[in-house]
This record gives structure tokens, sequence and C-alpha cells, in this order.
């Protein structure tokens, strides 16, 4: 993960508290704005005041390096960021207690719905914000390392997260990797044990690409009683770094010294990168499930296959309400929103944790969004 020290720094200097850590849009009609619509706060009003938000662990680099950032032009705002998980931000968010929810999942009919309490009016909207390859990472003594991989199928990876292969050198991982001596090590599966947008998303691939390999439904919570849990992103990490012969997966941004699995897309066997990934998003159409005013869902096209692309992809949401009964936050939520979906704010993401810029045509409709949040 790419560090970035000044930003970083910035932060402590302004005691920011962290606490403990494509294309598509009901309304497809795209943003009259420049292609950098939103994008930055110089010259706009300043915001102050304390605001909070909670939710994916899987953007808090990307959020710590948004907050120093936006705190440079707005000394005078105070923001704090709790990575809980995806599921327990959206719930922090419905009891009216944060200013905005991160997730990694968007919102179900149900939480929409549960939103109108919450708002001042209408209910509440989710905008991409941060996208970015979930890695599927492995400790193996002797073959992981950093940017070290192995190759795997998707059936290859089903089997081993359904406790169907169990040993690293079993046939099924060996002929898709000739030239890798690999050992007789048991295989442990580490999986996230909170609800968490990641795991919905790393199930959606499996579920997409293995067929009759996969037979659970998609969710937030780890569906079988493989393996061990890890709590957030930095929980599997830790885990999966603490023993040899583990596998899990986490935001990329995390994988750290960690070996990677390549994945099979087409004919070849492609390792995670942001660019990789972003090529998915783009790629991918417009969630039809997806109801509601202002919010812009991607339903991943995770079969995608041109060698050159990442079909494992997060991409995680910001929630919003559309007015909100204090107008200060409001003001304040759609100013952040704007730097962060901007030119400057998703460069800012991708310079700390290495994640994908999203493309001018899916920023216009995420702004279009944004700029419909009533402040008076």
């Amino acid at each position: 993960m790419r560090k970035n020290t000044l930003i970083r720094s910035i932060a402590a200097v302004c005691g920011i508290t962290m606490l403990a850590g494509f294309a598509a849009c009901g309304d497809n009609t795209a943003a009259t704005n420049g292609s950098d619509a939103g994008a930055t706060q110089k010259g706009a009003a300043k915001i102050s005041g304390e605001f909070q938000g909670a939710g994916a662990s899987s953007q808090q680099t990307a959020v710590e390096a948004w907050i120093a950032s936006y705190t440079q032009q707005n000394p005078d705002a105070k923001i704090s960021y709790n990575p809980t998980g995806s599921g327990a931000g959206v719930t922090t968010f419905l009891t009216g207690a944060t200013a905005w929810a991160g997730s990694d999942a968007s919102l179900s009919a149900d939480e929409v719905k549960q939103s109108a309490s919450v708002c001042a009016s209408g209910n509440a909207f989710d905008v991409p914000v941060y996208i970015s390859p979930i890695a599927i990472v492995f400790n193996l003594k002797g073959v992981s390392g950093k940017d070290k991989h192995v190759n795997m199928d998707g059936s290859t990876i089903a089997k081993i997260f359904d406790g169907k292969i169990t040993k690293w050198n079993d046939p099924a991982i060996a002929e898709q990797n000739p030239k890798a001596t690999l050992p007789d090590t048991p295989i442990t599966v580490v999986h996230r044990s909170d609800k968490s947008g990641t795991t919905k998303n790393f199930l959606s691939y499996v579920k997409d690409v293995a067929g009759s390999d996969w037979n659970y439904e998609v969710g937030e919570n780890w569906p079988n009683q493989i393996g061990q849990g890890g709590k957030g992103t930095d929980g599997v990490i830790n885990t999966v770094s603490q023993a040899d012969g583990t596998i899990g997966y986490a935001d990329a941004s995390k994988a750290g010294e960690l070996g990677t699995v390549a994945v099979k897309v087409g004919e070849d066997y492609v390792p995670y990168s942001a660019e990789a990934a972003a090529k998915v998003v783009d790629a991918s159409p417009v969630d039809a499930d997806a109801t509601g005013e202002n919010r812009v869902v991607i339903a991943l096209n995770h079969k995608i296959d041109s060698g050159n692309a990442y079909p494992v992809v997060l991409v995680s949401y910001d929630v919003a309400c559309p007015a909100y009964k204090d107008a200060k936050t409001g003001e304040f939520v759609k100013s952040w929103l704007n730097y962060v979906v901007s030119k400057e704010g998703q460069q800012t993401a991708a310079d700390a944790s290495g994640s994908a810029p999203m493309s001018d045509s899916l920023r216009q409709k995420v702004v279009k969004s944004i700029e419909a949040i009533k402040t008076k």
C-alpha cells in the first residue's frame, strides 16, 4: 500500500481523530457541469463545526487522506470517521448519529425506507466514492510475499472458501501453477466476522463465476462455518499474516507484504491493480433494482473476459440524506461529498491507498445526485 506521509502528518497536526479506523444511476442524464464538477472547495464558503461518519473499513485510508486535505481548506471543520464496518456504519447512520455512512454494499430497499425517519425529507441515497480491487491474500512459506502471485480460477477460489480444497498442493491449484513448488500445507480460510460490504462484493464475484461450485446466497455475513473470522479489514489481514497456509480477502490497499491471487479472466491470469479494477467498473451496467431518487449504484460485470481487467472489485459508497434536519450538517455533507468525488479528492485517495479514480462520466452522474442535497 502506498503511503502518503505528508497527508498523514497534516492529519496529526490538525488534531483529527480517526476513531479506530461505469456508470449507473436511477437518472442517467449527465450533469451539465464540467468533467470535474464540484471539484474543489477553493473559493467556496468555508465549513465549520464537528461532523462524524462511520462505516466501511476499506475506505479508512482514503477517508483519512480526504479529511486531512479537506480540513486544510476548511480549518474550522472537525471531522472523524469510525471504521466500524459497512453494516454497522449504515445502522448508525439510520439512528441519526452520524452525518454520513461509508458502505461497501449499496442500500437495501428496507434501509432506504428506514431512512425517511432520519432525513428531513425524502429518503437516503448512496453514491460511489471509492473504487478498489479486493485482493485475495495468502500467507504461504516459501511462496507468498509482496508482488508474488498464485494463479486461480473462480471455481478453485470457490472450492477453497467452501472447504472443498484443503491443501495448497491440491491438483486444482498445482495445475494452474506449473512453475510453482506448492507445499503440502493445510489451507486455513480467513473471512470477515462482522457484517461487511467487502464480504458481499467478494461473494458476488464468487457466485457469478463459480456456478454450482458455490451454492450460498450473497450477503454481508459470511455464509458457512469454514475457517475463522477477523473483524474488519485489519482483522482479516492480521489473522492471515500470523499463520502459515492462510488465505483471505480484503481491500487491496491493505495487502502489504502478503501474496495475492492472480484471477483467471478469459485465458489469462490477472493480478489486482487499480487500473484493472477500473476497467470492470467502466464496463458495468446500471443496477435496475436500485430504485430511489438520486441513487448511483453499479451492477458489476464479474464475467468480463478482457485479460486486462480484474473482476474482484469493491465499489464503496457514501450514504447521505437529500435534506438534513440540521442545516449545517447538510451544508457539510454536500461540500464534503463534492470534494471526495472531485478529481482532486479521487487523486488524493489514489495516492494514499492505491484506489482507482472514478471516470469523468461516472463523476457527472454522482455530482448531479450530490447537488440535489438541499441546504436551505
